[in-house]
């Protein structure tokens, strides 16, 4: 009984972080789609691109602060 409920544990943890670890990936990818597309319209003398620069913004903020947290949590395990 015991070995049935370590073994569950052990798997749903697992599933877990690997999980985590490609939902993070996921998000640098679409930090770095959107840095790109925001360069990209910014360097454009098109008044609409300026204006889909802007609108990046919105996306581009929370990525970065997800960047963030996956950078010290990675540093934390790393060190710890």
């Amino acid at each position: 009984m015991i070995t049935t409920v370590v073994t569950t544990t052990v798997t749903s943890v697992t599933t877990m972080l690997d999980f985590g670890m490609i939902l993070g990936l996921v998000a640098i990818i679409a930090l770095a789609v959107f840095l790109c597309a925001k360069e990209l319209a910014t360097s454009s003398e098109n008044s609409s691109h300026r204006s889909l620069a802007k609108f990046l913004d919105v996306g581009i903020i929370p990525l970065v602060i997800a960047f963030a947290i996956i950078v010290i949590v990675t540093v934390t395990e790393i060190l710890a």
